[in-house]
């Protein structure tokens, strides 16, 4: 059985060879074009492909039931607006937190915890690009300059890391990453407003 948003599809697993034909199958529908697809649940467990193309080598044989779960994008871009002051001030507190573990010589978990603010970050810049690009919003040259910042920063940490300078990767987290975070807090609540404008005109 597949199940595509809380409605049986008229479809059948067995008409497909693997997974990856089935999930290409139902977002080539044409009512999944202003779609994005949140979660996919194979056998009643949830799937995400640790390697490009596993769903490939998932044969339908295996598959008794595909549910497919999905939202309108203007849906996920508002989703993802509300969720930008949180990740900033969780990229902040972690900048803190990493460079006082540093300071006190603690480097295990001063590294476990960089590892999860590196990706946090990568994870920030990733929605700004997407709602960017999904929504036509202005890109301003603050903004390039401010995104350009923060991604600088984060390949100067990277480097750091590498020779394990943790005296100096507390100071561009405490000095350089935390207020460009800052800055960043005064200038979501105009941002936020400009993806709702452009949600109302989608």
């Amino acid at each position: 059985m597949i199940v595509i948003d809380g409605r049986q599809a008229d479809m059948h697993i067995s008409n497909f060879a693997n997974l990856e034909q089935m999930l290409n199958t139902i977002m080539a529908d044409e009512g999944m074009e202003t779609r994005v697809v949140t979660d996919v649940l194979v056998n009643d467990e949830t799937f995400s492909e640790i390697y490009p193309h596993q769903a490939e080598d998932i044969s339908s044989a295996e598959i008794q039931s595909l549910e497919v779960r999905s939202v309108t994008t203007s849906q996920m871009a508002s989703d993802i607006a509300g969720e930008l002051d949180k990740v900033v001030r969780i990229m902040v507190s972690g900048a803190r937190s990493v460079a006082r573990n540093f300071r006190q010589a603690d480097e295990a978990e001063g590294l476990d915890m960089l590892q999860d603010l590196l990706d946090v970050t990568r994870s920030f810049l990733g929605m700004l690009n997407t709602l960017c690009t999904e929504f036509a919003l202005p890109v301003t040259t603050d903004f390039i300059t401010d995104t350009g910042h923060l991604s600088d920063l984060l390949t100067e940490m990277t480097e750091v890391l590498e020779v394990e300078d943790w005296i100096l990767l507390a100071d561009l987290l405490e000095f350089e990453f935390v207020p460009v975070c800052q800055d960043w807090m005064g200038k979501i609540g105009t941002l936020q407003n400009e993806i709702q404008q452009a949600v109302k005109g989608v």
